[in-house]
């Protein structure tokens, strides 16, 4: 099957293209390379280093004609969303649009949507959250998140295109971006690693629901291929607050930091965790890495980034 992955060359994208050529499918990555690295683009892909909101996107399209669309691209950082709202809606919105537009014109026939479960349900009223939690965001990335969830109920509605929106909880892992402001684990690691001194927002006793990389490939393969369509959240249902996750990472580390706070953040939320019951009943997707493991795989990928930088 031809797949093709905006935001290939990204944390999560790179992982679902190894994978997908693994599987034996052919893979045609889109990406602006902003966050994206070439080097981690799969040499059996084929790559085309576009914006998802030029018009030249068409060419793509018509030249590919993929079966399937799995849209990764994206402006995710919360707080550039806050300090530059518009920014974040021309990423998450237009580029979303314009995917659609040439998905639905050039016969894909489903496509795939990293959204963000913590982002769209905002400040959560049951723990963990499930798929018809009220959604409130508190950032215009979450808002931009949940726009294009409904972006994708009206092209399904009025062209047929099925749709799947995965609604990830914490995504860490090898390659993640340990130099922009989100993935605190790869921000922890890299800072700890090099003896430098990381920064705790707040008072450390927000939690989050951390999500290995590849169990998150995992929930793309099993919905890409099934008649299934809607919202699913991907996450492991359980919370770990950052001050546990900064003594996970500086045992694994052998770090000698202490937790220093810095103060908090716009529009980040206090707890969040998401219920993963639908993904898990209906496709058998199961998390099968536990942090201990995932944050053991991570913190060894970036010590060798480390010998190797040296």
């Amino acid at each position: 099957m031809k797949v093709m992955v905006t935001g290939g060359a990204g944390f999560i994208g790179s992982h679902l293209v190894d994978r997908l050529i693994q599987d034996g499918h052919e893979a045609v990555v889109v990406d602006n390379l902003s966050t994206g690295k070439r080097k981690h683009v799969n040499r059996a892909a084929r790559f085309y280093k576009l914006d998802v909101q030029s018009p030249r996107l068409e060419r793509v399209f018509r030249k590919e004609r993929p079966s399937v669309l799995m849209h990764l691209a994206a402006q995710m950082d919360i707080r550039r969303s806050v300090e530059d709202p518009i920014f974040d809606a021309q990423s998450n919105i237009l580029g979303t649009i314009n995917v659609l537009e040439q998905a639905v014109h050039h016969g894909s026939r489903k496509v795939v949507f990293a959204s963000s479960g913590g982002a769209i349900y905002g400040e959560q009223e049951v723990f963990p959250a499930p798929e018809s939690h009220p959604t409130r965001p508190l950032s215009p990335y979450g808002i931009s998140k949940l726009a294009g969830e409904f972006y994708l109920a009206y092209y399904q509605q009025h062209s047929g295109i099925q749709y799947v929106s995965l609604r990830y909880s914490n995504v860490y892992g090898p390659r993640q971006d340990p130099h922009g402001e989100a993935g605190v684990v790869a921000i922890f690691t890299q800072k700890m690693l090099s003896g430098e001194q990381p920064i705790v927002n707040g008072t450390g006793r927000q939690t989050r629901d951390f999500v290995f990389v590849e169990d998150v490939v995992d929930a793309h393969l099993a919905v890409m291929g099934k008649d299934v369509q809607g919202c699913y959240n991907v996450g492991v249902g359980e919370e770990t607050s950052i001050n546990e996750l900064f003594g996970m990472l500086a045992d694994l580390t052998k770090s000698g930091s202490k937790q220093v706070h810095g103060p908090a953040k716009k529009g980040e939320q206090a707890r969040s965790v998401v219920d993963s019951t639908k993904l898990r009943q209906e496709l058998g997707w199961e998390p099968r890495t536990p942090l201990s493991e995932g944050l053991s795989r991570t913190v060894e990928f970036f010590r060798r980034q480390s010998m190797l930088a040296g």
